[in-house]
């Protein structure tokens, strides 16, 4: 039979006795119930990753539908880069859901299409990503010509460097008004690459294309 509890003191030896009394009452036998209480769940669910992409003619609300989606399966949006370009709407998230709701969630992205959103979802690990070295970031600007994304990803490819991100867009010159292309990246050199070697092929790029290239 457990010791009474009873009201606790300032004492060393009140102390004690609670310890000793909760003690017992943990670990007797016939308490399996209480114990539970006690017991961390170890029982964790791993978690099924989903990676969307979305286009569509682009109108108020796009985001929220899918929003919406997610959500009325228990998902968590994790990440996204999502843009507006001539008229259209384009996407790409990563959402991370119970596996047994996987399944309902994609064929509801895909109704989708009835709104005239085309969409096409990837299962993906938990956790997985492009390993490589340092990251760098890419900025060029000069007048626009034909070739200059081809040239630097060329370069980019032949060393093994992964374009994480990309952005491009064309704009009219202060003063000329001629059309300048300007493109930032987000680049991961791979393992044993050094940012000088890379420096220097892309350098010569920019002066055979005559335009201005900084890595940072």
């Amino acid at each position: 039979m457990a010791p009474k509890v009873e009201s606790v003191g300032s004492t060393p030896q009140d102390c004690r006795h609670t310890l000793y009394s909760t003690w017992y009452m943990l670990t007797k036998p016939d308490n399996s119930s209480l114990q539970k209480l006690w017991r961390p769940n170890k029982t964790i669910m791993q978690k099924t990753s989903l990676v969307l992409t979305v286009l569509g003619q682009d109108h108020p609300g796009l985001v929220d539908s899918l929003a919406a989606i997610v959500a009325e399966h228990g998902g968590n949006w994790v990440e996204s880069r999502m843009a507006h370009l001539a008229g259209q709407f384009a996407g790409i998230l990563r959402v991370e859901v119970d596996p047994q709701q996987a399944e309902s969630l994609t064929a509801a992205i895909k109704k989708l299409t009835a709104s005239g959103l085309e969409s096409m979802v990837c299962a993906d690990p938990i956790g997985s990503s492009v390993e490589g070295g340092n990251v760098i970031e890419l900025d060029l600007v000069g007048l626009d010509q034909p070739g200059i994304v081809r040239k630097v990803s060329q370069v980019l490819a032949e060393r093994g460097v992964n374009v994480e991100q990309l952005a491009t867009e064309c704009l009219a010159a202060p003063n000329t008004g001629q059309s300048l292309f300007h493109a930032t990246a987000k680049l991961r050199l791979p393992e044993g690459l050094e940012e000088g070697t890379l420096r220097g092929a892309l350098e010569q790029v920019a002066a055979d294309l005559m335009v201005e290239l900084k890595l940072e």
